[in-house]
């Protein structure tokens, strides 16, 4: 199905959290709590303001985010769970860090 969210609303699917405990213990689906990161899959056209001018979205397609433990309306389309949330209700943008640079095999070779 092919949809667009209106205005300022954003379609998030939740990114699944790791399993295991740093320990290796193994938590069941039941007692594991929702994921509050995820990623967007699609953005709608942005808000408008007093004016009725259209503010665009600060967020796009594929970015990675943080939201509220209750945020959102879930979805299921076409057999995805996916949450639908106002672009306010997203707190932070999860952006890449910086790849440490390797160091040269001739430096290496020198030492």
């Amino acid at each position: 199905m092919k949809f667009r969210p209106l205005n300022d609303r954003v379609v998030v699917k939740r990114v699944d959290e790791e399993e295991k405990t740093a320990g290796g213990i193994i938590i069941p689906d039941t007692a594991q709590e929702k994921p509050m990161q995820g990623l967007v899959m699609a953005v709608g056209p942005g808000a408008r303001d007093e004016k009725g001018a259209r503010v665009p979205s600060a967020l796009k397609q594929g970015d990675q985010v943080l939201f509220g433990k209750w945020s959102g309306t879930e979805v299921r389309l076409d057999g995805e769970d996916l949450l639908i949330m106002n672009e306010t209700d997203i707190m932070a943008v999860i952006e890449d860090q910086p790849v440490a640079k390797k160091k040269s095999s001739k430096s290496k070779k020198a030492a």
